[in-house]
Formats: C-alpha cells, sequence, structure tokens
C-alpha cells in the first residue's frame, strides 16, 4: 500500500469521510533519507514534482560551520547531542534540521535540511 500525504480519512468523531477517487501521484509520499553520523556516503538524487532535484545525503562527518561573524569553516562532528524533534533519533545518531551536535569548535545547531540538500551547514551556539 502506498503512503500518502492525503488527509485522513477519519473524522474527528471516529466516522469515515468516503473519497471520489483514489490516490495521485503528487500526493504520494517518499520515505526519510535518515541521514547518519559517518563515513561519507555518496548523494542519491531523487526525482520530486516538477521535474526538479533532491539530493539526498546518506551519511557525513564533517560540517560547514559559522561563527557569529559570518565566517564559515568546516569542521568534524564528534557526537549527536540534541534532537528536539524526536529524541529517539539521538540514539541512532540521525541529523536532521535543528539538530544540536558536539563538533570540535563546540556546539552547533544544524539550519540544512540534509535529507533534502546534499550537505550540512550550521551555526555555532
Amino acid at each position: 500500500m502506498a503512503r500518502s500525504q492525503r488527509k485522513s480519512r477519519r473524522k474527528s468523531s471516529g466516522g469515515l469521510y468516503h473519497y471520489s477517487r483514489g490516490k495521485r501521484k503528487r500526493e504520494l509520499a517518499g520515505f526519510n533519507a535518515l541521514t547518519k553520523l559517518g563515513e561519507k556516503k555518496e548523494l542519491r538524487s531523487k526525482r520530486v514534482l516538477g521535474g526538479h532535484k533532491k539530493d539526498l545525503l546518506l551519511a557525513v562527518k564533517e560540517i560547514n560551520v559559522a561563527d557569529k561573524k559570518g565566517k564559515t569553516i568546516k569542521t568534524e562532528i564528534i557526537s549527536v547531542l540534541e534532537n528536539t524533534a524526536n529524541p529517539n533519533l539521538v540514539r541512532r545518531s540521525v541529523l536532521t534540521k535543528g539538530t544540536i551536535v558536539e563538533t570540535k569548535l563546540g556546539k552547533v545547531r544544524i539550519t540544512s535540511r540534509p535529507g533534502q540538500e546534499g550537505l550540512i551547514n550550521g551555526e555555532l551556539l
């Protein structure tokens, strides 16, 4: 069964909505890239709506860090400290936007979307 991003079939009362049509290609949901902390794995490219491309980053251990002055330095990620979106992702060392990681420069919050942009940027805390 295909994963869909449509509205739920259930009403708040528990009843069912009755749709007059089936699923459409544009409504199908993709799987998460779940970028891990580790040796860099190749980018995978995915075609999305409109013929555009998304680059999936599968594993990485370096991050581009911007300090308060705007200077950017590439540094190594040591560990994953915190993820406000889902605490379970910390144990699995999954990197998402908003994740706080420990680097050689200090704590850094990820500002890019590694599962969709193919790179990791962050700001120093």
